[in-house]
Order: C-alpha cells, then structure tokens, then sequence
C-alpha cells in the first residue's frame, strides 16, 4: 500500500488536496483510504455528495478510541478492580485524557497499515506542519523517553 501524507501550512487547501487525490485515485481505480485528522468533519465539505466507488473515507476519532479502550481495559483487569473494591467508569461518562488525539491519529494509521490488503492507497489529511511533524516523531520520541527510563535488561528486543 502506498502512502500519501498531505500537510502544509494553516489555510493552505490541505483537505482539499488530500480529499482530490483521493478522489482522483479511486476514480483511476484505486482502492484508496482518505484519512482525515481533523477533530470536526472537513472532509465531509470537501468532499460535498461524492459517492466513489473505491474510495473509503475514516477520521481518527479520540473520543471513541478512548471509550472503546477504557471499557476494554476494564473488562481485562475486572477481576483486579473487583479485589481492590473499584468502581468502574462509564465510558460514555469520561473524555478522552490530553493527547489521545495525536494517539488516535497514530492508530487509524496503524491500522490502515496492517488493512493493506484492503487499500491500494492511503491518504492522509494531517494537520498543520508543526504539529504534523511533533506527531509523527511521537511514536521515536516515546521509544527514546522509555530507553532512558528503563534499565536495559527490562527492555524488550525488536520482535517480541
């Protein structure tokens, strides 16, 4: 699968670009993911009623992502909440922490990459170039915080 990561500048037809390339692709027929990044629906107005076949159209969504993990979470370590005499939080009850947005555009991009078989092209609508670049180091910027945090024989190899 090919990926496409569209930024620039605030105001500079980003999600325009991204939703024509994407549009363009899956009119070529390309099976092609546009990924919007945007916390509000601006591919939606980009994209006006366009119905392509081919084309399939997610935005990373923090909120869900944090409910559907916390009530995960919850039912993995029930039997621990129960023993210490926890309450359990009500998904829909809670927001998501700071930075779940930046996580939640990290995992669409995770799994639109382990769903290659289902794309031929994913194309992302990231957000302005700043913050674009901060969260895409993320994922090496923790690795490195952790390196430092942890001894190196509580490490784990690549591949385990």
């Amino acid at each position: 699968m090919r990926t496409l990561l569209i930024t620039g500048p605030g105001g500079s037809g980003r999600t325009t670009v991204a939703a024509a390339t994407a549009f363009a692709a899956a009119r070529e027929g390309a099976r092609t993911l546009l990924l919007g990044t945007d916390p509000g629906d601006t591919l939606g107005p980009a994209l006006g009623d366009a119905d392509v076949p081919g084309l399939t159209v997610r935005r990373a969504d923090p909120d869900a992502g944090f409910r559907a993990d916390l009530a995960a979470l919850q039912e993995r370590a029930g039997g621990a909440l129960d023993l210490l005499g926890a309450s359990r939080l009500v998904p829909e009850e809670t927001g998501p922490l700071p930075g779940a947005e930046e996580l939640a555009v990290l995992r669409a991009l995770r799994d639109a990459a382990a769903s290659e078989d289902a794309y031929d092209l994913l194309v992302v609508d990231l957000p302005a170039a700043p913050r674009a670049l901060a969260l895409l180091a993320l994922p090496e910027e923790l690795r490195r915080v952790l390196g430092r945090l942890l001894p190196p024989e509580r490490q784990g190899e690549e591949g385990e």
